[in-house]
């Protein structure tokens, strides 16, 4: 009997665990490093 081969975005689609990671982790990073952009686009403020 033949083992079925099984592909390695199968693999990667049935890993419940690294799925959340990256849901998490993905966002975070994006919005974090938007954010520091932002900050430094930023021009400075004069006081009145």
């Amino acid at each position: 009997m033949e083992e079925e081969k099984i592909h390695p975005i199968q693999k990667f689609m049935d890993n419940i665990w690294l799925l959340l990671i990256l849901g998490l982790a993905i966002p975070f990073l994006s919005y974090s490093i938007w954010g520091l952009i932002e900050l430094l686009m930023v021009e400075t403020g004069t006081l009145p």
